[in-house]
């Protein structure tokens, strides 16, 4: 579908890449990889037009649509979260305006038979063939979805875009681009802002998505579960392998090791043959041999071992000082904002040792929860720190409090005391901060550069109780793993938020799920606990209507009274609500049979004048949209009703 051919960008007269080529088929699955600065964001930014290339040529074919998700954008302002997210439709609802014009001038007007009036009947008639094949149809519904699939409520469409943040407006824009559903997606990072319910859901759209995708990630359960192909950008070339992320880490270091063995044994024969020069160049019985092995060895190509990142963070968090049993206690916690209730009544223990993620979607109250244990912001109730527990802790975006006018070594100096001041230069090197590297400013850092650098901080002293919301973020592969590993180790007390799957899997062993203004906690890892919720789900999904007798079978005989009759009325509506939607699906299927029929009228080429069936055609359309906003209402409507059913116990 598309070809890059011979791509070469190149700044202050140092190549990122040079004479790349490669093809992006339809449907394709490629994952974009290298290490940070390695010209992957730039290589994107090509491909979408924002960026020349230096030389080469880019074909995409005409017609051919792109949609691109940058890591920094320009956010909209001033509409409402749905009627942002329609804009994507804009083609769609611009021609449903025209046909509702066109056909009140129709109604207005009885030259039937006249040249104008059968150009407007001809003229709507393409316009409705436009809609059928744009899906006209379902616009709005598929709309809702996707924004509830991004991590969206109800109550949020109406919101004005500007009371969100940056992550949750990248939604909106990512939202606006699956909609389009552009020939080829272009997505950098698209999971930095999501929480896992999203992340999830987004793979599930991706994986069956009609186009072709390629994108950067540094999560890699997500690629993993993607991609198909990943090519990587190492020393201005590209390796470009036919298989998933973590299949292509083993390939690769195959690569590498054969090209280090390749390149042994070929300065092995260097090095052998300028002995036979140097042994020989002064005897004249040896001159032809000797002029021979100068011609080969000046005509020779010395092989490259592609850059490998040998270096390591290579750190462990200092010993943890002895806390007490109890680690955080808290009883009857409740925290408001302004008249919103984000938390309610909360009674948690967080015992010495444990190490636990929070999860849940954003918003639910993971980042508020950990301000409150760090004494940021009040509450009511009662949290307390057990004794002699000493807090480390990253805050989401807290590389971005880090003084840009000073240096990297003076942002770790101005609060190094004593004799850790000594291992400055040794602690900075553990995180990549290497040389000269020391004396950056922090404001020509990279988002990675600066988490690293956050992270580094935690360094300086020891503590027993480390809260850690959001580390990943800007890291990448190598670096979630090495501080992955350094965490595992850590034999103190861990409270980490994270969205990645594959950095929590093997590092927590408790899982506090935010949701619905309460904590419920889950033992075991991250899989075992993602696996739970899809079953839970599907359960929800699976659900049937049960009979009273075998309600009463399934609950004890010493179930409180008072629980059998509540379960007994959400019975009850559930039954009255899923008649109705019964009923709703048999008035869809009818219609969908109208609107087809119609549609086959309106194909076949035939000039209709009659302007009822047109009005008959664009009403079908209308109820149709009218009967799938209640379906889909109704049959939330039952989904939360037997959540709740369950929950009561």
């Amino acid at each position: 579908m598309i070809s890059i051919n011979n791509i070469s960008v190149a700044f202050g007269g140092i190549f990122l890449f040079k004479d790349i080529s490669f093809v992006i088929n339809k449907k394709a699955r490629i994952g974009l990889t290298g290490k940070n600065g390695a010209g992957k964001s730039t290589l994107l930014k090509i491909l979408y037009g924002f960026q020349e290339a230096d030389s080469g040529t880019l074909s995409i074919p005409s017609g051919t649509s792109l949609g691109y998700l940058p890591q920094q954008m320009v956010y909209p302002i001033g509409k409402t979260v749905i009627n942002e997210a329609l804009t994507a439709f804009n083609s769609i609802i611009d021609t449903q305006n025209e046909i509702e014009l066109l056909s009140l001038s129709l109604s207005e007007r009885t030259d039937y038979h006249s040249e104008e009036y059968l150009k407007i009947i001809e003229r709507i008639d393409q316009l409705n063939h436009f809609l059928i094949l744009n899906g006209g149809n379902t616009f709005l519904a598929d709309t809702e979805k996707t924004l509830k699939g991004l991590g969206f409520s109800q109550s949020d469409f109406e919101r004005n875009v500007t009371e969100f943040s940056g992550g949750w407006r990248m939604r909106i824009e990512l939202a606006k681009i699956l909609l389009r559903k552009p020939d080829v997606l272009l997505l950098d990072e698209p999971t930095n802002h999501l929480d896992i319910e999203s992340i999830e859901w987004l793979e599930q759209y991706l994986i069956t998505y009609e186009g072709a995708l390629l994108m950067i990630s540094h999560d890699r359960t997500f690629l993993d579960n993607i991609t198909k192909q990943t090519i990587e950008i190492a020393n201005g070339k590209i390796y470009d392998y036919k298989t998933s992320y973590s299949r292509f880490e083993q390939l690769r270091k195959e690569r590498i090791e054969q090209q280090t063995a390749t390149y042994l044994n070929q300065q092995k024969f260097i090095e052998d043959t300028e002995k036979f020069i140097e042994r020989f160049r002064y005897k004249a019985s040896k001159a032809v041999q000797v002029q021979s092995r100068i011609k080969q060895l000046e005509k020779f190509e010395q092989i490259e071992i592609d850059e490998t990142d040998n270096s390591d963070l290579g750190f462990r968090f200092p010993e943890a000082p002895r806390s007490g049993d109890i680690v955080v206690d808290i009883e009857n916690m409740t925290k408001k904002f302004t008249e919103k209730i984000i938390l309610r009544d909360i009674w948690l223990t967080i015992e010495r040792g444990k190490k636990i993620a929070f999860v849940g979607k954003n918003g639910e109250g993971k980042t508020t929860l950990i301000r409150i244990i760090t004494g940021e912001i009040p509450y009511t109730g009662k949290v307390k720190l057990g004794h002699l527990v000493k807090i480390g802790y990253y805050a989401q975006n807290q590389e971005k409090e880090l003084d840009n006018n000073k240096t990297v070594y003076e942002i770790l100096d101005e609060i190094a005391v004593g004799d850790v001041r000594l291992k400055i230069r040794d602690i900075l090197g553990n995180f990549l901060f290497k040389g000269e590297e020391i004396d950056k400013k922090v404001s020509v850092l990279s988002g990675g550069e600066r988490s690293r650098l956050a992270l580094a901080k935690l360094m300086l002293e020891p503590y027993n109780l480390l809260i850690l919301d959001e580390p990943t973020n800007h890291l990448d592969m190598k670096s979630k793993d090495v501080l992955k590993k350094a965490l595992q180790q850590f034999n103190g007390t861990l409270l980490v938020v994270s969205h990645d799957r594959n950095f929590l899997d093997g590092l927590v062993d408790e899982i506090y799920e935010f949701t619905n203004q309460t904590i419920n906690k889950h033992d075991g890892n991250i899989m075992q606990f993602m696996q739970k919720k899809r079953l839970e789900n599907l359960k929800l999904i699976e659900k049937k209507e049960k009979s009273d007798d075998n309600f009463v079978k399934e609950n004890t005989i010493s179930e409180n009274k008072a629980i059998f009759l509540q379960r007994k009325e959400i019975d009850k509506d559930i039954r009255k609500l899923t008649k109705e939607l019964q009923s709703t699906e048999s008035e869809i299927e009818k219609l969908e049979s109208y609107i087809s029929e119609s549609e086959q009228v309106l194909q076949s080429g035939k000039i209709i004048s009659d302007h009822e069936f047109y009005n008959k055609f664009e009403n079908a359309k209308n109820e149709l949209n009218n009967k799938m906003f209640l379906w889909e209402n109704l049959t939330e409507q039952i989904s939360e009703l037997n959540e709740k059913k369950d929950s009561v116990k």
